[in-house]
């Protein structure tokens, strides 16, 4: 016998006795804690009254939050692939009314900020382009201090209470037994957890949508997802939601085309913020604000302390407040990006609270995890987390401590230093939490406010545009039909279809299982605030493949390229090789890319000259290969006169967004206003 096959079945053997013990050990069990206590709850901390603040005398939250924060060195569990630059924030108008932030206080004023962008699931390795949820994490560097507004480019979450953030993730992380798939959540544990953990179906409806797959961070929204707290000079409390709003307008990659830029550059939208940042192109992000007065908590059918709801903006209307402008790049990576270190509980005065039980878990999960990652308790002394403000406190000490303290003294209150450093009254500064009334028993339950999963994953359905809802049908087909287990392909089903009964059943038949016969939601209000339909089209930085040969018409091309960059669009010159190419008239242009290089899914929009190359068939195969990709993705075409040829030969007809220069005395400025629009929807490509 083959002496590799025997070790092959020996291995076999012991892998099925180890699962064998599992199987026996685990199956059936109780859960317990590390210590053998048995658990009576695993879904809801532990709360003072079912709204109430979460208790730390939870232990059994306290271990599970704490081991999951230390699963993984030094890598972030969660947000490990990101990128980042500097910035400023100018404030528009004062929020003095509402809040006593120092940073908002005075029209004009500027503070430096740090913006650090991720994807949630895959590793530090993985590509920029998978369907995730991106983070969007501002650090404001105040003059009382950092304040940190941790936030994600969707405004609700997975998940009502931080208990079960180890559990999310565990689920949409790759399957541990084969540690596949990496960065993607088309696989069978993900999709368990969210037909078992239903109070996911809003997010899941975000995630399947094209938010999830964004072009660049340029063109990503972002939210603060928890309500929070203002509170002004005289006390007085109101809720508030962040939003921050992209100038250039929120714009999404089709699912096909992100697929294949995760090989063709797997740092594609860290590659556009880097380029975009040197090139003078700063991105620019208005902050919103949702202000709700404290008498109208209970005001909504929905609890506005509930993170996996969203308070829709024709209802609470944003108000605009000041602009973020991303102006200088990092100059290290790790020291910058991987080092620094966010935390929703990093607020200033002004800026508190609330009861929301998920923002109250990562209170404490993301110091914690801060502590194992960076090495102890002095990551505020790395140069991108420290504050602008002078620090004086008692600690000491510590791994990797920067600080030499002088003297002897190091606690309150003494008289050796005349009780230095010394407390500071609210009226000189000094952090005051909001004084909240809070009365409740002591109980492990949620808020029965929080019990309706479906009326918000409806409202999203309702508000998005038909291209949009073929989109979600398209990604729950897909991630769905990626699933092994037949029964969990049927709960997923059976959940959406109180989203949607069509939705559903269509899901259903793509991915083999039996039709869903419960009955949809009856939400039949919408939102045009969450569809992309409705955002802003700016040809601005945009970016177009000039697909070009020797032989072209030097005044048209030129003529074009002028108009292009008249109105901000940015060109990349492709040829045969890198190099000159040169027109009739003997005019040369210099190709920067060639198609081996690039390809037409790095580019926004492509404009066809053409005419002759050393290898024509080659070429012609190229620029046929490049054409006929842009127009499935529905991307606006230019087609120069020499460039006809091309056209005619491949599977782009005339139509939306194919704009030609035959006869076209305007081709320059119809050109940019399609590449404005971007998509062209209603295009027929099969």
């Amino acid at each position: 016998m083959d002496k590799s096959w025997s070790n092959h079945g020996k291995d076999t053997d012991a892998k099925e006795q180890q699962l064998e013990e599992f199987r026996v050990n685990n199956v059936g069990k109780k859960m317990t804690t590390n210590q053998g206590v048995n658990v009576s709850n695993d879904e809801d901390s532990l709360k003072s009254g079912v709204r109430g603040p979460t208790l730390m005398e939870d232990f059994h939250f306290r271990e599970k939050m704490t081991h999951f924060d230390h699963e993984r060195i030094p890598e972030r569990v969660v947000h490990a692939r990101g990128y980042a630059a500097h910035g400023e924030f100018v404030l528009y108008e004062s929020m003095k009314e509402y809040t006593r932030a120092g940073f908002l206080q005075k029209a004009g004023s500027k503070t430096p900020v740090f913006l650090r962008f991720s994807n949630v699931v895959g590793s530090s390795g993985s590509m920029d382009t998978a369907r995730d949820v991106r983070g969007f994490a501002v650090k404001f560097y105040t003059e009382e201090g950092n304040y940190d507004l941790v936030g994600n480019n969707i405004p609700i979450f997975f998940i009502q209470d931080a208990m079960k953030f180890p559990d999310l993730i565990h689920a949409a992380k790759p399957e541990p037994n084969n540690e596949m798939p990496q960065a993607a959540t088309a696989h069978d544990t993900f999709w368990d957890f969210v037909a078992n953990n239903q109070e996911s179906a809003a997010m899941v409806m975000w995630l399947m949508s094209d938010r999830a797959i964004p072009k660049n961070y340029r063109m990503m929204e972002g939210f603060g997802v928890h309500t929070f707290r203002f509170i002004n000079d005289k006390g007085k409390s109101r809720f508030v939601k962040f939003h921050w709003k992209p100038v250039l307008g929120v714009h999404s990659l089709v699912w096909d085309e992100a697929q294949i830029i995760a090989g063709k550059d797997t740092d594609f939208q860290r590659r556009d913020l880097w380029e975009s940042i040197e090139m003078g192109n700063f991105p620019e992000y208005e902050l919103g604000v949702q202000i709700l007065e404290q008498e109208e908590e209970f005001k909504f059918d929905f609890d506005i302390l509930d993170a996996t709801k969203l308070w829709p903006e024709e209802i609470v209307p944003v108000k605009i407040i000041g602009k973020l402008t991303l102006n200088r790049n990092v100059d290290n990576v790790f020291a910058e990006t991987e080092q620094v270190a966010f935390h929703p509980g990093n607020v200033v005065p002004g800026i508190d609270f609330t009861n929301d039980p998920l923002l109250q878990g990562r209170l404490f999960s993301y110091i914690d995890t801060q502590l194992l990652r960076l090495g102890g308790p002095n990551f505020a002394e790395i140069p991108i987390n420290r504050p602008i403000c002078p620090i004086h406190n008692n600690q000491r000490n510590g791994f990797s401590r920067q600080t030499i303290n002088v003297g002897r003294v190091s606690y309150h209150k003494n008289s050796l230093a005349n009780n230095t450093p010394s407390t500071s009254t609210e009226a000189k500064g000094g952090f005051v939490h909001y004084e909240e009334k809070v009365e409740g028993r002591i109980t492990r339950a949620r808020s029965k406010s929080f019990d309706d999963h479906f009326s918000q994953a409806r409202l999203f359905w309702n508000s998005m545009s038909p291209p949009e809802k073929q989109h979600i049908i398209n990604a729950f087909s897909f991630e769905v039909g990626k699933v092994n287990s037949q029964s969990v392909r049927q709960q997923v089903v059976d959940m959406f279809v109180h989203v949607d009964k069509e939705m559903a059943t269509i899901i259903a038949h793509n991915v083999g299982v039996n039709k869903p016969t419960g009955e949809q939601s009856t939400v039949t209000a919408s939102s045009p605030a969450l569809s992309q339909a409705n955002t802003i089209k700016l040809p601005q930085t945009l970016k177009v493949g000039v697909l070009i040969g020797n032989g072209f018409d030097a005044t048209e091309v030129n003529n074009v390229l002028k108009t292009l960059t008249k109105y901000g669009v940015r060109y990349s010159i492709i040829g045969e090789r890198i190099g000159a190419i040169e027109s009739k008239e003997g005019v040369q242009l210099m190709a920067n890319e060639t198609y081996l290089t690039t390809d037409s899914v790095l580019f926004d929009a492509l404009y066809v000259v053409g005419v002759s190359a050393d290898n024509q068939a080659k070429f012609n195969q190229d620029i046929l290969i490049n054409i006929n990709q842009a127009f499935r993705h529905y991307k606006p075409i230019g087609v120069a006169r020499t460039g006809m040829q091309f056209l005619n030969e491949s599977n782009a007809k005339i139509g939306p967004g194919i704009v030609v220069q035959t006869g076209n005395a305007d081709f320059g400025e119809k050109f940019v206003e399609a590449i404005a629009t971007q998509r062209f929807w209603n295009r027929d490509i099969y």
